[in-house]
């Protein structure tokens, strides 16, 4: 039985769902990278649906448009697992199915009704999806991303550091990047150093990083001598970072990359093989011992100094090259730091062109991170121990929302340059300088790195407030997303097939085949439209009144049955008086537009039904 006709008012045009399907879709594009290959096809795909849904005007055409938007659903998923970015694909998913149902059923139904339709089929596809996540193997990335920056970004670290470069970003309070941790613990302050850039070429007065490093000649390594650092237990570590001009992003330098797509640079960078204008997530395993890039031996670049810039700190760094070893060097240029006037501060003015360092070391004195990374590695190459500039983040706030995952939240303010120097028996090792300065310590630099609020006090707290606890739900859904990775699918199918990995197209098959039956008995409902099942339900009443020996006449109407069961059995006749009356409601009356008024008719019906069934069992216990 077809569809009765709806009314208009209450439901929206295929053209207007299939624009507002496009219009999420829109908004899940903001987060793309135009110049990444799968960024550009997502882009120009949502472009093709839109220009194909104006000039549409028949049926096939519009269909065309709803496959292209599912297209495109699927196409963002794939490059934004985030949690905004997924609530975006899946009001786009729903709205691009309750087109295509508004569409293929040729009415103008209510939106509230294509919308539950469109959602049940999504669940109905849902176990079949889950099949594909679990056991179709991962495949690498699509594309590859630059290794050096893209030119777009404007806030951020940059690839050269001038000593007093980092002080314009700690005003910035724009956010960097989160971090979560597997057991929910913070790692204590004064460990909180997360690498991103290294910077080994050094001009006189700013610090390049070597695009090259891999071609340049490197002194052997005497490895043996190195000891393994004892560390925690291993965790896992979740990041999400935002757009940056690089694709190196942010770690500690001591754990292990879960996936392919992360590459440990020779020189400790870590390179993420993703577009560096989109927001980018990851995990890595914390570990007790270091990774390999710490036991690179140093080039020889990392000696060099100009010949003739600042000669003070050369002369300086010659005398302490009399020493016994490096570490001797290191430790004299601590207490010689100590032992002057040094201050630190987050505005401490620009230094001269020429002799730059000499002026901050021997006259001025007052200077930020940039200034002592930028001098002691200065001083190191002067003094014959090879070292080089790291920039990325110190410290930030440990956040636990009411809802969601505790994570880190750092800031470009929290943007920070220290130093590396090599030693024989430990490798790169890290020094800040910066914490030599009077009045500042390891466990204090990071508070004092911080830019003062602006604007509305108020205002910014409750803003960051609600952004807390939205990144907090964040974190956790990502932690989900990124917890089964590689290495977690590999254990499954492990656990599942042992050796008997020849059996997984097989697996495959049955899950699609059990989730493909699933999906049948839920769509199940809607193989018949709502006057289909008002007709199965006065079919099992007619075969109620049967077992009375009660069959209708030819032409004989429903209302003319119901009256002559009444007559011979009249505990039946009230009950079958109500249905008639429910029947001819929902039948032939103009819909109820308010859904309180339609669920009491339909409790109507339901308790005419069972009142008639009970009488009905009493009506043949008495005939018989």
């Amino acid at each position: 039985m077809p569809l009765k006709p709806m009314h208009p008012a209450r439901g929206l045009p295929t053209r207007r769902i299939q624009w507002l399907a496009l219009a999420a879709l829109a908004l899940g594009c903001v987060g793309l990278d135009p110049g990444w290959l799968l960024g550009a096809f997502t882009l120009a795909l949502v472009l093709v649906a839109a220009l194909k849904l104006l000039e549409a005007r028949d049926r096939r055409g519009r269909r065309l448009v709803a496959l292209l938007q599912l297209v495109c659903c699927g196409l963002q998923a794939a490059q934004q697992p985030d949690l905004l970015p997924s609530l975006l694909q899946l009001l786009a998913a729903v709205l691009a199915l309750a087109g295509l149902l508004q569409l293929e059923s040729g009415q103008s139904l209510p939106l509230g009704l294509v919308l539950r339709r469109s959602l049940r089929v999504l669940g109905a596809a849902l176990p079949m999806a889950l099949v594909l996540f679990l056991l179709v193997p991962r495949v690498g990335p699509f594309g590859t991303s630059t290794a050096g920056p893209t030119g777009r970004a404007s806030t951020g670290l940059s690839d050269t550091l001038d000593p007093g470069g980092i002080a314009s970003l700690v005003d910035e309070d724009s956010p960097a990047a989160r971090v979560a941790f597997s057991d929910d613990e913070p790692p204590p302050t004064g460990g909180r150093y997360w690498r991103v850039l290294v910077h080994s070429q050094f001009d006189g007065s700013r610090w390049q990083r070597d695009e090259d490093a891999e071609q340049t000649p490197r002194f052997p390594a005497d490895v043996s001598a190195m000891a393994e650092v004892p560390g925690q237990p291993e965790r896992d570590q979740v990041w999400l970072v935002e757009p940056s001009a690089f694709s190196a992003v942010p770690w500690d330098g001591a754990a292990r990359p879960l996936s392919t797509r992360l590459h440990p640079e020779p020189e400790g960078e870590l390179r993420l093989l993703r577009p560096a204008l989109e927001r980018r997530s990851y995990r890595l395993k914390e570990l007790a011992s270091p990774l390999g890039w710490q036991r690179q031996p140093p080039r020889r670049s990392d000696l060099q100094l100009p010949p003739t810039a600042n000669p003070r700190l050369r002369e300086l760094g010659r005398r302490w090259s009399q020493l016994g070893g490096p570490e001797a060097r290191v430790l004299a240029a601590q207490a010689w730091f100590q032992s002057q006037n040094f201050r630190y501060d987050r505005n401490p003015g620009t230094l001269p062109q020429v002799n730059g360092l000499d002026a901050f070391l021997f006259e001025r004195q007052l200077g930020f991170c940039g200034h002592y990374a930028s001098s002691f590695s200065a001083l190191m190459r002067a003094a014959g121990v090879p070292s080089r500039v790291v920039s990325g983040y110190l410290g930030g706030e440990w956040v636990v929302p009411m809802g969601g995952a505790p994570y880190l939240a750092l800031r470009q303010s929290d943007a920070h340059a220290w130093s590396e120097v090599w030693l024989p028996k430990r490798g790169w090792t890290r020094v800040d300088p910066s914490v030599w300065a009077n009045g500042t310590s390891g466990e204090n630099l990071a508070d004092r790195l911080g830019g003062a609020p602006t604007g509305n006090a108020s205002t910014q707290q409750g803003w960051r407030w609600l952004q807390r606890q939205w990144w907090g739900l964040d974190m956790a859904w990502s932690r989900w997303w990124l917890g089964f990775d590689q290495s977690r699918q590999e254990a499954l199918l492990a656990w599942l097939l042992g050796s008997q990995r020849w059996a997984l197209g097989s697996l495959i098959l049955g899950g699609m085949a059990l989730g493909l039956g699933g999906a049948l008995v839920m769509l199940r409902r809607d193989r018949q439209p709502p006057g289909d099942r008002q007709a199965r339900a006065m079919a099992e009443l007619l075969n109620q009144l049967r077992r009375l020996k009660i069959e209708a006449r030819p032409g004989e109407t429903l209302e003319s049955l119901a009256e002559r069961a009444g007559a011979r059995y009249p505990a039946l006749a009230d009950p079958l008086q109500e249905l008639m009356a429910c029947h001819r409601e929902q039948r032939f009356a103009p819909p109820a537009t308010d859904r309180q008024a339609q669920r009491k008719l339909q409790q109507r019906w339901r308790l005419a039904r069972r009142r008639l069934m009970s009488r009905n069992k009493g009506a043949i216990r008495q005939k018989s």
